[in-house]
This record gives C-alpha cells, structure tokens and sequence, in this order.
C-alpha cells in the first residue's frame, strides 16, 4: 500500500471511498425491481453517505477546508475490488461483490487507524471499520439466505 502523507490524504482517501460506495449502492438500488432489495441498497448507499460526513467532519476539525475530491485519480488501489459497476450480474453475484467491498472497506479503516495521530480520529476510523463489519454481514446474511431458498 502506498504510504500516505498525513491524516488529511488518509480522510480524503477514506471520503472518496465512501463517495465510490454511495454511488455503487445508489446505482444497484435503481437496478432492482424487488422493493425490499431496493430498500437494503437504498439504505446502504444513504449510511455510506453518513460515513462520508463523518469523515469530512473530521478533517474540518483538522481546520481542512471540504473540496471536491478527485476520486477518478486516486492511485492506492489494495482496497479497491476488481469487477466494480458490473450490474449485469446475477443477484447471488452482486452480494458476493458487495462482500468483498464490504471486507475491503473494513480492512481499510482498521489499516487507516493505525496511521493517524490523534486519537479521536482512530476511534472514529475503528467505529467505521466496526459499521462495514456490519454492512459485510448483512449481505453474508442475505446470500445464505438466497443459497438456502435455491
């Protein structure tokens, strides 16, 4: 993984996440035709919102101004799953894909943790890495649930 040059480039990476994650939610929730599969993406993608602003939060503690980040040129890719935006795929497919990402986004956060300085931002990282747990889970759920009616 590429080194990051202080906790304001490790807040910026972990806000154009979030942005990447919202937007990937946000576009499965439309793709679906079930309500309730609509719902749970749809929820996603507004919590990866919420996390988007803890992190902005943050880094305006720092005293740092909120910009438009440019997640297009973004280069530290360890954390990025291969097979994004791929909406031609089976459901049992998609949950698959939204694991890893989910596992992919914790391991960040845990792994961001212990780079910053301050101690308030390592609580916040953690409790974010805890809530992906959360989010890997409930998909984890939803495919034993879809292997089990299959």
């Amino acid at each position: 993984m590429e080194i990051f040059e202080g906790d304001t480039e490790i807040f910026e990476f972990a806000i154009a996440r979030e942005i990447e994650a919202y937007e990937f939610y946000t576009a499965l929730s439309e793709r679906m035709v079930d309500p309730e599969k609509q719902k749970m993406f749809a929820e996603l993608a507004n919590e990866e919102l919420e996390h988007k602003a803890k992190l902005e939060l943050e880094l305006m503690k720092m005293g740092q101004v909120i910009t438009t980040i440019d997640v297009e040129n973004m280069d530290k890719v360890e954390y990025e799953i291969e097979g994004d935006y791929v909406f031609d795929m089976e459901y049992a497919n998609i949950l698959q894909l939204a694991i890893e990402k989910e596992d992919a986004a914790f391991r960040l956060y845990a792994s961001m943790s212990s780079k910053v300085n301050d101690q308030t931002s390592v609580d916040m990282l953690l409790a974010l890495a805890e809530q992906e747990v959360k989010h890997k889970m409930r998909f984890e759920y939803e495919y034993e649930s879809l292997l089990k009616k299959g």
